[in-house]
Protein backbone atom coordinates (compact mmCIF):
# COMPACT_ATOMS: atom_id res chain seq x y z
CA UNK A 1 0.00 0.00 0.00
CA UNK A 2 1.29 3.96 -0.45
CA UNK A 3 -0.13 6.31 2.35
CA UNK A 4 1.81 9.13 2.73
CA UNK A 5 1.43 12.73 4.50
CA UNK A 6 2.00 15.89 2.48
CA UNK A 7 4.61 18.63 3.47
CA UNK A 8 1.83 21.90 2.72
CA UNK A 9 3.21 25.29 2.22
CA UNK A 10 3.35 26.90 5.78
CA UNK A 11 0.33 29.31 6.72
CA UNK A 12 0.87 32.48 8.24
CA UNK A 13 0.35 33.19 11.77
CA UNK A 14 -2.80 33.25 12.80
CA UNK A 15 -4.17 35.54 15.78
CA UNK A 16 -4.53 33.69 18.76
CA UNK A 17 -1.73 30.91 17.89
CA UNK A 18 1.74 31.53 19.12
CA UNK A 19 3.45 29.76 16.54
CA UNK A 20 2.65 29.80 13.22
CA UNK A 21 0.89 26.54 12.08
CA UNK A 22 3.11 25.58 9.36
CA UNK A 23 5.75 25.38 11.68
CA UNK A 24 3.58 23.14 14.30
CA UNK A 25 2.05 20.86 11.49
CA UNK A 26 6.10 20.34 9.97
CA UNK A 27 6.59 19.49 13.80
CA UNK A 28 3.68 16.95 13.74
CA UNK A 29 4.71 15.69 10.02
CA UNK A 30 8.08 14.51 11.38
CA UNK A 31 6.67 13.06 14.57
CA UNK A 32 4.64 10.89 11.86
CA UNK A 33 7.22 9.67 9.90
CA UNK A 34 8.87 8.38 13.45
CA UNK A 35 6.40 7.06 14.11
CA UNK A 36 5.63 8.97 17.62
CA UNK A 37 2.00 8.85 17.06
CA UNK A 38 0.70 10.23 20.34
CA UNK A 39 3.42 13.39 20.05
CA UNK A 40 2.13 14.21 16.47
CA UNK A 41 -1.23 13.55 17.77
CA UNK A 42 -0.78 16.27 20.34
CA UNK A 43 0.53 18.92 17.75
CA UNK A 44 -2.45 18.30 15.42
CA UNK A 45 -4.48 18.91 18.31
CA UNK A 46 -2.77 22.58 19.00
CA UNK A 47 -3.58 23.38 15.54
CA UNK A 48 -7.48 21.79 15.78
CA UNK A 49 -8.10 23.49 18.62
CA UNK A 50 -7.79 27.20 17.11
CA UNK A 51 -8.14 25.88 13.60
CA UNK A 52 -10.58 23.12 13.72
CA UNK A 53 -11.18 23.03 9.78
CA UNK A 54 -7.50 23.07 8.67
CA UNK A 55 -7.60 20.43 5.59
CA UNK A 56 -3.71 19.12 6.31
CA UNK A 57 -4.24 18.41 10.08
CA UNK A 58 -7.40 16.30 9.67
CA UNK A 59 -6.18 14.65 7.00
CA UNK A 60 -3.02 14.00 8.95
CA UNK A 61 -4.89 12.84 11.84
CA UNK A 62 -6.47 10.36 9.39
CA UNK A 63 -3.74 9.00 8.50
CA UNK A 64 -2.42 8.64 12.47
CA UNK A 65 -6.13 6.77 12.76
CA UNK A 66 -5.19 4.71 9.94
CA UNK A 67 -1.87 3.57 11.18
CA UNK A 68 -3.35 2.46 14.34
CA UNK A 69 -5.92 -0.08 12.22
CA UNK A 70 -8.47 2.56 13.07
CA UNK A 71 -9.81 3.15 9.07
CA UNK A 72 -13.55 3.83 9.58
CA UNK A 73 -12.13 6.93 11.88
CA UNK A 74 -9.55 7.17 9.61
CA UNK A 75 -12.07 7.98 6.56
CA UNK A 76 -13.79 10.24 8.35
CA UNK A 77 -11.17 12.24 9.29
CA UNK A 78 -9.86 11.88 5.60
CA UNK A 79 -12.63 13.23 4.58
CA UNK A 80 -13.66 15.86 6.62
CA UNK A 81 -9.88 17.40 5.61
CA UNK A 82 -11.35 17.15 1.78
CA UNK A 83 -14.74 18.39 2.97
CA UNK A 84 -12.60 21.37 4.47
CA UNK A 85 -10.99 22.57 1.38
CA UNK A 86 -8.05 19.39 1.43
CA UNK A 87 -7.15 19.49 -2.75
CA UNK A 88 -3.58 17.57 -2.72
CA UNK A 89 -3.69 14.59 -4.62
CA UNK A 90 -1.83 12.52 -1.62
CA UNK A 91 -5.29 13.47 0.46
CA UNK A 92 -7.27 11.63 -2.00
CA UNK A 93 -4.80 8.85 -2.47
CA UNK A 94 -4.70 8.26 0.90
CA UNK A 95 -8.26 7.88 1.07
CA UNK A 96 -8.82 5.53 -1.69
CA UNK A 97 -6.27 3.20 0.74
CA UNK A 98 -8.39 3.72 3.07
CA UNK A 99 -11.48 3.26 1.48
CA UNK A 100 -10.21 0.26 -0.15
CA UNK A 101 -8.83 -1.71 3.30
CA UNK A 102 -12.94 -0.90 4.54
CA UNK A 103 -13.92 -2.85 1.03
CA UNK A 104 -15.87 0.15 -0.01
CA UNK A 105 -14.43 -0.49 -3.80
CA UNK A 106 -16.27 2.09 -6.04
CA UNK A 107 -15.04 4.98 -3.53
CA UNK A 108 -11.58 3.85 -3.55
CA UNK A 109 -11.46 3.55 -7.38
CA UNK A 110 -13.44 7.00 -7.42
CA UNK A 111 -10.63 8.57 -5.28
CA UNK A 112 -7.54 7.05 -6.70
CA UNK A 113 -8.75 8.15 -9.74
CA UNK A 114 -9.35 11.75 -8.61
CA UNK A 115 -5.69 11.21 -7.22
CA UNK A 116 -4.21 10.93 -10.63
CA UNK A 117 -6.12 13.36 -12.19
CA UNK A 118 -4.94 16.17 -9.71
CA UNK A 119 -1.19 14.96 -10.32
CA UNK A 120 -0.66 12.91 -13.28
CA UNK A 121 2.99 13.04 -12.41
CA UNK A 122 2.98 11.12 -9.38
CA UNK A 123 3.79 7.48 -9.43
CA UNK A 124 1.81 6.74 -6.04
CA UNK A 125 -1.36 7.96 -7.68
CA UNK A 126 -1.81 5.04 -10.35
CA UNK A 127 0.18 2.70 -7.73
CA UNK A 128 -2.63 3.04 -5.73
CA UNK A 129 -5.09 3.00 -8.11
CA UNK A 130 -3.84 -0.82 -9.25
CA UNK A 131 -4.61 -1.52 -5.73
CA UNK A 132 -8.04 -1.05 -6.12
CA UNK A 133 -7.77 -2.72 -8.89
CA UNK A 134 -6.48 -5.92 -7.71
CA UNK A 135 -8.94 -5.93 -4.95
CA UNK A 136 -11.65 -5.52 -7.75
CA UNK A 137 -10.23 -8.33 -9.87
CA UNK A 138 -10.01 -5.88 -12.76
CA UNK A 139 -7.00 -7.25 -13.74
CA UNK A 140 -5.92 -6.05 -17.18
CA UNK A 141 -6.79 -2.70 -15.89
CA UNK A 142 -4.33 -3.47 -12.49
CA UNK A 143 -1.59 -4.13 -14.85
CA UNK A 144 -2.40 -1.02 -17.13
CA UNK A 145 -2.32 1.37 -13.99
CA UNK A 146 1.02 -1.01 -12.95
CA UNK A 147 2.23 0.05 -15.55
CA UNK A 148 1.66 3.68 -15.92
CA UNK A 149 3.28 3.51 -12.48
CA UNK A 150 6.43 2.34 -13.97
CA UNK A 151 6.93 4.41 -16.51
CA UNK A 152 6.51 7.67 -13.92
CA UNK A 153 9.38 5.75 -12.09
CA UNK A 154 11.31 2.13 -13.62
CA UNK A 155 12.61 1.47 -10.22
CA UNK A 156 9.86 1.63 -7.65
CA UNK A 157 9.38 -1.28 -5.85
CA UNK A 158 6.19 -1.41 -5.00
CA UNK A 159 4.91 -0.68 -8.59
CA UNK A 160 6.61 -4.35 -9.83
CA UNK A 161 5.06 -6.18 -6.81
CA UNK A 162 1.81 -5.37 -7.74
CA UNK A 163 2.63 -5.92 -11.36
CA UNK A 164 4.26 -8.82 -10.32
CA UNK A 165 0.81 -10.19 -8.16
CA UNK A 166 -1.91 -8.96 -11.23
CA UNK A 167 0.58 -11.04 -13.60
CA UNK A 168 0.72 -14.49 -11.45
CA UNK A 169 -2.87 -14.13 -10.33
CA UNK A 170 -3.88 -14.05 -14.36
CA UNK A 171 -1.57 -17.02 -14.70
CA UNK A 172 1.39 -15.23 -16.75
CA UNK A 173 3.70 -16.94 -14.36
CA UNK A 174 7.05 -15.87 -16.36
CA UNK A 175 6.66 -11.97 -16.75
CA UNK A 176 5.38 -12.13 -13.05
CA UNK A 177 8.27 -14.34 -11.80
CA UNK A 178 10.53 -11.21 -13.13
CA UNK A 179 8.61 -8.46 -11.80
CA UNK A 180 8.70 -10.58 -8.25
CA UNK A 181 11.88 -10.00 -7.91
CA UNK A 182 11.54 -6.62 -6.54
CA UNK A 183 9.76 -7.81 -3.15
CA UNK A 184 12.58 -7.44 -1.06
CA UNK A 185 13.42 -3.69 -2.16
CA UNK A 186 10.22 -2.84 -1.12
CA UNK A 187 10.17 0.02 1.91
CA UNK A 188 10.02 -1.45 5.12
CA UNK A 189 10.01 -5.06 4.12
CA UNK A 190 11.81 -7.01 6.31
CA UNK A 191 15.25 -8.49 4.92
CA UNK A 192 15.89 -11.81 3.83
CA UNK A 193 19.48 -12.25 5.08
CA UNK A 194 21.82 -10.14 6.55
CA UNK A 195 23.97 -8.03 4.39
CA UNK A 196 26.47 -10.18 2.12
CA UNK A 197 29.01 -9.03 -0.51
CA UNK A 198 27.85 -13.16 -1.80
CA UNK A 199 25.86 -13.14 -5.40
CA UNK A 200 22.62 -14.12 -5.80
CA UNK A 201 22.24 -17.44 -7.59
CA UNK A 202 21.03 -17.38 -11.28
CA UNK A 203 20.58 -20.62 -11.65
CA UNK A 204 23.92 -22.03 -13.38
CA UNK A 205 25.98 -25.25 -12.19
CA UNK A 206 27.91 -25.20 -9.43
CA UNK A 207 30.87 -26.95 -9.36
CA UNK A 208 32.21 -27.94 -5.74
CA UNK A 209 30.81 -24.44 -4.75
CA UNK A 210 28.06 -24.24 -1.67
CA UNK A 211 24.44 -22.39 -2.22
CA UNK A 212 22.82 -21.28 0.34
CA UNK A 213 18.79 -21.73 -0.05
CA UNK A 214 16.94 -19.23 2.49
CA UNK A 215 13.72 -20.37 3.40
CA UNK A 216 12.26 -16.74 3.22
CA UNK A 217 8.47 -15.80 3.51
CA UNK A 218 5.79 -17.36 5.57
CA UNK A 219 5.53 -21.04 6.41
CA UNK A 220 3.18 -21.69 3.15
CA UNK A 221 5.47 -20.01 1.03
CA UNK A 222 8.28 -22.24 2.63
CA UNK A 223 6.10 -25.56 1.91
CA UNK A 224 5.29 -24.53 -1.50
CA UNK A 225 8.56 -23.50 -3.03
CA UNK A 226 10.23 -26.28 -1.08
CA UNK A 227 9.38 -28.53 -4.19
CA UNK A 228 12.08 -26.83 -6.37
CA UNK A 229 15.07 -28.16 -3.72
CA UNK A 230 15.14 -31.50 -5.97
CA UNK A 231 15.69 -29.35 -8.89
CA UNK A 232 18.37 -27.08 -6.91
CA UNK A 233 20.53 -30.48 -6.36
CA UNK A 234 20.69 -31.43 -9.49
CA UNK A 235 22.79 -28.08 -10.11
CA UNK A 236 24.37 -27.89 -6.66
CA UNK A 237 25.81 -30.38 -4.86
CA UNK A 238 26.42 -28.58 -2.02
CA UNK A 239 23.51 -26.85 -0.20
CA UNK A 240 22.69 -25.44 3.09
CA UNK A 241 19.16 -24.53 4.21
CA UNK A 242 18.85 -21.32 6.53
CA UNK A 243 15.77 -21.67 8.14
CA UNK A 244 13.38 -21.17 10.77
CA UNK A 245 13.79 -23.52 14.01
CA UNK A 246 10.00 -23.77 13.90
CA UNK A 247 9.68 -25.10 10.00
CA UNK A 248 13.30 -27.14 10.47
CA UNK A 249 11.89 -30.51 11.49
CA UNK A 250 9.44 -30.53 8.86
CA UNK A 251 12.00 -29.77 6.02
CA UNK A 252 14.05 -32.09 7.51
CA UNK A 253 11.62 -34.84 7.46
CA UNK A 254 10.74 -33.92 3.58
CA UNK A 255 14.51 -33.52 2.61
CA UNK A 256 16.66 -36.23 4.83
CA UNK A 257 20.37 -35.65 4.71
CA UNK A 258 19.45 -31.58 3.92
CA UNK A 259 22.17 -29.53 5.81
CA UNK A 260 20.28 -27.00 7.78
CA UNK A 261 20.86 -23.91 9.98
CA UNK A 262 18.72 -21.69 12.04
CA UNK A 263 21.14 -19.13 13.33
CA UNK A 264 22.91 -16.99 10.85
CA UNK A 265 26.12 -16.78 12.60
CA UNK A 266 26.22 -20.60 12.10
CA UNK A 267 26.02 -20.27 8.27
CA UNK A 268 29.04 -21.84 6.39
CA UNK A 269 30.93 -19.90 3.70
CA UNK A 270 29.34 -20.50 0.60
CA UNK A 271 29.42 -18.89 -2.93
CA UNK A 272 26.12 -17.43 -3.59
CA UNK A 273 22.50 -17.62 -1.84
CA UNK A 274 19.04 -17.69 -3.38
CA UNK A 275 15.57 -17.68 -1.82
CA UNK A 276 13.22 -20.34 -1.74
CA UNK A 277 10.69 -17.72 -3.40
CA UNK A 278 12.97 -16.97 -6.23
CA UNK A 279 13.38 -20.45 -7.25
CA UNK A 280 10.77 -20.51 -9.66
CA UNK A 281 12.07 -17.94 -12.20
CA UNK A 282 15.06 -19.78 -12.03
CA UNK A 283 13.01 -22.97 -12.94
CA UNK A 284 11.10 -21.10 -15.67
CA UNK A 285 8.13 -22.27 -14.18
CA UNK A 286 4.60 -21.88 -16.16
CA UNK A 287 1.28 -23.20 -15.74
CA UNK A 288 2.57 -26.44 -17.67
CA UNK A 289 5.50 -27.32 -15.54
CA UNK A 290 4.93 -26.75 -11.91
CA UNK A 291 7.06 -29.65 -10.14
CA UNK A 292 5.47 -31.95 -8.12
CA UNK A 293 4.97 -30.71 -4.45
CA UNK A 294 7.07 -32.69 -2.03
CA UNK A 295 5.27 -36.03 -0.35
CA UNK A 296 5.42 -35.46 3.34
CA UNK A 297 4.37 -37.82 5.83
CA UNK A 298 3.91 -37.09 9.63
CA UNK A 299 5.83 -38.75 12.37
CA UNK A 300 4.35 -41.81 12.81
CA UNK A 301 4.72 -41.46 16.11
CA UNK A 302 2.94 -38.41 17.02
CA UNK A 303 0.27 -39.58 14.27
CA UNK A 304 -0.28 -42.16 16.77
CA UNK A 305 -0.61 -40.57 19.70
CA UNK A 306 -2.58 -37.80 18.43
CA UNK A 307 -5.21 -40.86 17.11
CA UNK A 308 -5.52 -41.55 20.80
CA UNK A 309 -6.03 -38.08 21.39
CA UNK A 310 -8.58 -37.59 19.42
CA UNK A 311 -10.48 -40.93 19.69
CA UNK A 312 -11.11 -39.96 23.57
CA UNK A 313 -13.26 -37.11 22.67
CA UNK A 314 -14.67 -37.85 19.36
CA UNK A 315 -17.48 -40.36 19.24
CA UNK A 316 -17.02 -43.22 16.59
CA UNK A 317 -18.70 -42.60 13.65
CA UNK A 318 -18.03 -39.03 12.94
CA UNK A 319 -16.44 -36.87 10.30
CA UNK A 320 -13.32 -35.55 11.62
CA UNK A 321 -13.07 -31.91 10.41
CA UNK A 322 -10.11 -29.71 11.02
CA UNK A 323 -10.78 -25.86 10.92
CA UNK A 324 -8.39 -22.76 11.30
CA UNK A 325 -10.29 -19.55 11.08
CA UNK A 326 -7.34 -16.52 10.67
CA UNK A 327 -4.15 -16.28 9.33
CA UNK A 328 -1.05 -14.15 10.65
CA UNK A 329 -2.46 -11.00 11.84
CA UNK A 330 0.36 -9.08 10.39
CA UNK A 331 0.11 -10.44 6.48
CA UNK A 332 -0.78 -7.23 4.69
CA UNK A 333 -3.88 -8.94 3.50
CA UNK A 334 -5.49 -10.75 6.82
CA UNK A 335 -8.23 -7.99 7.08
CA UNK A 336 -9.67 -9.68 4.00
CA UNK A 337 -8.49 -13.52 4.25
CA UNK A 338 -9.19 -14.06 8.19
CA UNK A 339 -12.88 -14.02 9.73
CA UNK A 340 -14.02 -14.89 13.61
CA UNK A 341 -14.61 -18.78 14.47
CA UNK A 342 -18.73 -17.74 15.18
CA UNK A 343 -18.54 -17.19 11.15
CA UNK A 344 -18.16 -20.71 11.07
CA UNK A 345 -21.36 -21.63 12.38
CA UNK A 346 -22.91 -22.61 8.96
CA UNK A 347 -19.93 -25.22 8.65
CA UNK A 348 -20.57 -26.60 13.04
CA UNK A 349 -24.85 -26.98 12.02
CA UNK A 350 -23.77 -29.83 9.54
CA UNK A 351 -24.69 -32.93 10.97
CA UNK A 352 -22.56 -35.98 11.38
CA UNK A 353 -19.30 -33.97 12.06
CA UNK A 354 -16.81 -33.10 15.01
CA UNK A 355 -14.68 -30.19 14.64
CA UNK A 356 -10.76 -30.02 15.41
CA UNK A 357 -9.24 -26.73 15.94
CA UNK A 358 -5.48 -25.98 14.67
CA UNK A 359 -6.15 -22.49 15.14
CA UNK A 360 -2.91 -20.76 16.85
CA UNK A 361 -2.33 -17.46 17.45
CA UNK A 362 -4.77 -14.58 19.23
CA UNK A 363 -7.30 -15.62 17.69
CA UNK A 364 -6.84 -19.21 18.88
CA UNK A 365 -8.53 -18.09 22.25
CA UNK A 366 -12.49 -17.65 20.60
CA UNK A 367 -12.64 -21.39 20.49
CA UNK A 368 -13.56 -21.01 23.92
CA UNK A 369 -16.20 -19.22 23.15
CA UNK A 370 -18.03 -21.68 20.44
CA UNK A 371 -21.54 -21.96 20.38
CA UNK A 372 -22.46 -23.84 17.15
CA UNK A 373 -23.82 -27.32 16.82
CA UNK A 374 -20.74 -29.83 16.23
CA UNK A 375 -18.72 -30.75 18.86
CA UNK A 376 -15.09 -28.45 18.88
CA UNK A 377 -12.10 -30.18 20.18
CA UNK A 378 -9.70 -27.03 20.93
CA UNK A 379 -6.26 -28.03 20.57
CA UNK A 380 -4.67 -24.74 20.92
CA UNK A 381 -2.43 -25.45 24.49
CA UNK A 382 -1.51 -29.05 23.32
CA UNK A 383 0.21 -28.37 19.70
CA UNK A 384 3.54 -27.38 20.32
CA UNK A 385 5.15 -27.80 16.93
CA UNK A 386 4.50 -28.09 13.30
CA UNK A 387 5.24 -31.55 13.21
CA UNK A 388 2.24 -31.49 16.06
CA UNK A 389 -0.27 -30.20 13.50
CA UNK A 390 1.27 -32.08 10.65
CA UNK A 391 0.68 -35.46 12.89
CA UNK A 392 -3.44 -34.32 14.10
CA UNK A 393 -3.98 -33.62 9.90
CA UNK A 394 -2.83 -37.27 9.21
CA UNK A 395 -5.76 -38.25 11.94
CA UNK A 396 -8.30 -36.11 10.03
CA UNK A 397 -11.01 -36.61 6.96
CA UNK A 398 -10.78 -33.12 5.84
CA UNK A 399 -9.40 -29.86 6.77
CA UNK A 400 -11.27 -26.73 6.05
CA UNK A 401 -9.41 -23.39 6.34
CA UNK A 402 -8.97 -20.16 5.76
CA UNK A 403 -5.85 -19.55 3.52
CA UNK A 404 -3.13 -19.88 5.73
CA UNK A 405 0.23 -22.15 6.31
CA UNK A 406 -2.14 -25.26 7.27
CA UNK A 407 -3.73 -25.29 3.14
CA UNK A 408 -0.10 -26.02 2.24
CA UNK A 409 0.78 -28.49 4.80
CA UNK A 410 -2.22 -30.66 4.11
CA UNK A 411 -1.38 -30.31 0.48
CA UNK A 412 2.51 -31.36 1.00
CA UNK A 413 1.08 -34.27 2.80
CA UNK A 414 -1.10 -35.13 -0.12
CA UNK A 415 -4.42 -34.45 2.46
CA UNK A 416 -7.59 -33.42 1.84
CA UNK A 417 -8.55 -29.48 2.57
CA UNK A 418 -11.06 -27.26 1.56
CA UNK A 419 -9.18 -23.53 1.70
CA UNK A 420 -11.54 -20.46 1.31
CA UNK A 421 -10.51 -17.35 -0.49
CA UNK A 422 -11.45 -14.11 -0.65
CA UNK A 423 -12.57 -12.46 -3.61
CA UNK A 424 -9.33 -11.16 -4.50
CA UNK A 425 -7.11 -14.20 -3.69
CA UNK A 426 -3.51 -14.31 -2.89
CA UNK A 427 -1.43 -14.83 -6.89
CA UNK A 428 -0.87 -18.38 -6.24
CA UNK A 429 -4.74 -19.65 -6.41
CA UNK A 430 -4.84 -18.13 -9.75
CA UNK A 431 -8.55 -16.96 -10.82
CA UNK A 432 -11.77 -18.81 -12.10
CA UNK A 433 -10.91 -22.49 -10.75
CA UNK A 434 -11.81 -24.54 -7.88
CA UNK A 435 -8.42 -26.53 -7.74
CA UNK A 436 -4.57 -25.37 -7.53
CA UNK A 437 -1.94 -26.68 -10.17
CA UNK A 438 0.11 -26.27 -7.28
CA UNK A 439 -1.52 -28.86 -5.05
CA UNK A 440 -3.50 -32.47 -6.28
CA UNK A 441 -5.85 -32.66 -2.63
CA UNK A 442 -6.71 -28.78 -2.36
CA UNK A 443 -10.16 -27.63 -2.95
CA UNK A 444 -10.57 -24.13 -3.33
CA UNK A 445 -13.93 -21.89 -2.39
CA UNK A 446 -14.13 -18.59 -3.66
CA UNK A 447 -15.67 -15.88 -1.84
CA UNK A 448 -17.96 -14.20 -4.80
CA UNK A 449 -17.47 -10.41 -3.82
CA UNK A 450 -15.52 -8.37 -1.63
CA UNK A 451 -16.16 -8.87 2.03
CA UNK A 452 -17.97 -12.14 0.80
CA UNK A 453 -16.37 -14.78 2.95
CA UNK A 454 -19.79 -15.73 4.17
CA UNK A 455 -20.46 -17.15 0.88
CA UNK A 456 -17.64 -19.23 0.83
CA UNK A 457 -18.15 -20.69 4.03
CA UNK A 458 -21.93 -21.51 3.34
CA UNK A 459 -20.61 -23.39 -0.13
CA UNK A 460 -18.57 -25.42 2.01
CA UNK A 461 -21.14 -25.98 4.36
CA UNK A 462 -23.31 -27.28 1.92
CA UNK A 463 -20.39 -29.59 0.06
CA UNK A 464 -20.33 -30.61 3.89
CA UNK A 465 -23.80 -31.60 3.89
CA UNK A 466 -23.65 -33.28 0.43
CA UNK A 467 -20.85 -35.85 1.37
CA UNK A 468 -22.79 -37.14 4.17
Amino acid sequence: MSVSIHASPRPAAVAGVPVPIGEVFAVAQEYIEANRLDAAERMLGHILGSLPHHPDSLHARGLIAFRRGRIVEAVAAMEQGIAAGGTHAVHWRNLAEAYRMLGRLDDAQAAARRAVTLDPADPLGPFNLAMVLYDRLELPACVAAARHCLELRPNLPQGHMKMAQALLLSGELARGWEHYEWRYQIPGAAPMMPATDRKQWDGSELHGERLLLIADQGYGDVLMFGRYIPWVRSRAATITLACSKEVEPTLLRMFPGMETTNQWDRVPPYACFCPLSGLPRLHGTTLDNIPDSMSYQADPGLAATWKLRLDRDIPPGLRRVGIAWAGRPTHNNDHNRSVPLAAFAPIGAVAGIALVSLQKGPAAAQARQWQGGAKLIDLDAEIGSFEDTAAIIDGLDLLVCVDTSLGHLAGVMRKPAWIMLPFAPDWRWLIGRSDTPWYPTLRLFRAPGPKRMDAAIAAVAAALAGAA
